[in-house]
């Protein structure tokens, strides 16, 4: 069974940094894609970033490219996302999530705020 376990999130100002964590555990993930997805308040979740487990080949979605960076530790089975230059934009629920096939697993969650 497939655990996600996010960390890393809090309060910033504008202009700080966090770095986001994402435990997985439960199976090899050399076929997944790890992505990291983001809730606001009365919104939709979307996508963040990405990273396909066994190359490192990364995609980001406009309105963190530049400022966000996703890596993975693969010894660790841990993937990241470090956030710069934070905007109140970016003010979210982040979730982890890995996909493989028609496969999707998600974490439970945490919290960015991001103060002006």
């Amino acid at each position: 069974q497939v655990q996600l376990v996010e960390s890393g999130g809090g309060l910033v100002q504008a202009g700080g940094s966090l770095r986001l964590s994402c435990a997985a555990s439960g199976r090899t993930f050399s076929g997944y894609t790890m992505g990291w997805f983001r809730q606001a308040p009365g919104e939709e979740r979307s996508f963040v970033a990405l990273i396909v487990w066994s190359t490192g080949i990364t995609n980001y979605a406009d309105s963190v490219k530049g400022r966000f960076t996703i890596s993975r530790d693969v010894a660790k089975n841990t993937v990241y996302l470090q956030m710069n230059s934070l905007k109140p934009a970016d003010t979210a629920v982040y979730y982890c999530r890995a996909a493989q096939g028609s496969y999707r697993y998600w974490g439970q969650g945490t919290q960015v705020t991001v103060s002006s």
